[in-house]
């Protein structure tokens, strides 16, 4: 007999989204993994603006969706509704008003004009939780600018110290492969708010959460901004090497690249053992990482002369065994197709959409909606008719253009 399926950690929890592109989506989508019920309201025609950021697409004509969009939004159903106009905004205030939460990442201000801002939502009902997302904040001297990721990425030093350093071929300051200020945006929002629910279910109270691009960046630099402030230097651009440890980094095998993080005294140790050299440990240049960090070019060169000398296959056997952490370089078609990813069922199918499911698991239960992304205004009528709205007033407001996406039963 099969046990039960475990009840969504956020089962009940209502979370209305008005944001798009990725960081309030990410956020968003998130919740809804855990299972709360997301609505995403779009504007008709039109949408999110990652719904066009394709190529690739999936589907065909006017169905067709870009890939894009698909990864940040499975897991809610999408309410056409223009709030530009008084019977829209109308419409989501109601909505948000019967929700838990709200999420938004318009300019600051943007929203007071349509009664649809923190201050306003929150003045009718004080136990919503509303979490904004900018660029920079609500406050200070670039509060009014739009933030995008490459240019927080740029701005918050995340690109000074990512690249090859000055000098050699490529070198030069370059942003990550993903919009990673986006995403810990989106994920420490997540967190803020079931902060915020932790704290209503106690005091009773809501929240305006203020999350900031710009902010979550300088977090995220870590130990970089830590060895800038406690050294007074900025830190360097070092291709694919560490700051702290060595050796820490790719080395060319005979055939392709590994890379070996070696990441203590006791794990370099058993390296100099497989690379055949136990008298490196010895060598005072290299006996910690404080001295390998000292001598990195004389450490490296021995270690990637010695790695040099047989295949990546018969290294990484050899490395596992010892207990010393490396691996390969995969293409991101590899690493989706790797036998751990398979049986970690990270890639799933869902409504014919193939998608990288939630990391998140739960007393053994992944933490993954079985919602597909939703075509634009898919539960237009649906989310009116939760909100005790009849047939014709949902009708009046499809031909005057207020909503779309579907017709009344």
């Amino acid at each position: 007999m099969e046990a039960p399926a475990l009840t969504p950690p956020l089962a009940g929890l209502r979370v209305l989204d008005l944001s798009r592109v990725l960081a309030g989506p990410w956020c968003t989508q998130l919740l809804g993994d855990l299972g709360a019920d997301v609505i995403k309201i779009e504007r008709p025609g039109v949408g999110d603006d990652t719904r066009h950021w394709g190529p690739p697409w999936h589907g065909e004509g006017e169905d067709r969706v870009a890939a894009y969009f698909l990864a940040t939004n499975r897991g809610k159903k999408s309410a056409a509704i223009d709030f530009a106009s008084a019977d829209g905004a109308e419409l989501v205030r109601r909505l948000a008003l019967a929700c838990d939460v709200v999420v938004e990442n318009f300019k600051v201000g943007g929203l007071a004009k349509f009664g649809l801002d923190a201050a306003s939502l929150r003045a009718a009902n004080p136990k919503l939780i509303v979490a904004s997302i900018t660029g920079f904040g609500q406050e200070g001297p670039y509060a009014s600018r739009a933030g995008y990721d490459f240019i927080i990425q740029g701005m918050g030093g995340m690109m000074s110290i990512t690249g090859l350093p000055d000098g050699e071929p490529g070198g030069g300051p370059m942003r990550a492969g993903v919009a990673i200020a986006d995403l810990f945006t989106g994920m420490y929002t997540c967190v803020a708010i079931l902060a915020a629910l932790h704290r209503r279910d106690k005091m009773g109270e809501g929240a305006h959460i203020d999350m900031a691009l710009f902010d979550t960046q300088l977090a995220m630099l870590a130990n970089q901004a830590s060895n800038a402030l406690i050294s007074g230097e900025d830190p360097p651009r070092q291709g694919n090497t560490h700051p702290n440890i060595v050796p820490y980094q790719p080395f060319d095998a005979a055939d392709q690249p590994i890379i070996i993080a070696v990441g203590n005294d006791r794990q370099f140790a058993r390296l100099a053992n497989i690379c055949g050299h136990p008298e490196w440990v010895g060598d005072e240049r290299f006996a910690s990482n404080e001295a390998r960090v000292a001598n990195r070019g004389a450490i490296v060169s021995l270690v990637a002369g010695c790695i040099a000398q047989r295949s990546a296959a018969e290294w990484l056997e050899q490395l596992d065994a010892a207990g010393i952490p490396a691996g390969p370089i995969n293409r991101v078609g590899q690493a989706l197709a790797d036998v751990q990813a398979q049986h970690r069922a990270m890639v799933r199918t869902l409504g014919g959409v193939p998608l990288v499911g939630s990391p998140v698991r739960i007393d053994g239960e992944r933490a993954d909606s079985e919602l597909p992304p939703p075509a634009l205004g898919e539960h237009t009528v649906d989310v009116l008719k939760e909100l005790g709205m009849g047939a014709e007033e949902i009708e009046r407001l499809s031909a005057d253009g207020v909503i779309a996406g579907g017709l009344v039963d």
